[in-house]
């Protein structure tokens, strides 16, 4: 592939390092949480669709108010972005929230459990 077959990729990066910032400080939804992170962004080849995967620390509660507060901001996001990076057409906003950390914890504790098992 050549550059241009990997703009979707640097956008994708781009989206990321900004949706970060304003989720840090520019988003003063209450019902988004302080400990959000963005982990990946997956925008489509044709950079209509961006997926936003954002870890949330917390319980199921807070997990669901933080998506509802972002998917209400989802709006001002798409706008921001476009401005932000100079796009004639900004990528409709999705936000998915990414357990990934939760399955990463529960299978180190697993392994140590194994471990300890094989130990004794």
């Amino acid at each position: 592939m050549t550059v241009a077959g990997h703009r979707h990729e640097r956008i994708a990066e781009e989206i990321r390092h900004e949706v970060s910032a304003m989720i840090a400080g520019e988003l003063k939804d209450p019902r988004i949480a302080g400990l959000a992170t963005v982990t990946e962004v997956r925008v489509s080849p044709d950079l209509k669709l961006a997926r936003i995967f954002v870890s949330v620390l917390g319980s199921e509660e807070e997990h669901a108010s933080t998506l509802k507060g972002l998917a209400a901001a989802a709006g001002y996001v798409r706008r921001e972005l476009g401005v932000r990076l100079q796009m004639r057409r900004s990528p409709e906003v999705l936000f998915i929230l990414d357990r990934s950390e939760e399955f990463i914890q529960r299978i180190d504790a697993l392994l140590r459990e194994t471990k300890k098992q094989q130990e004794s």
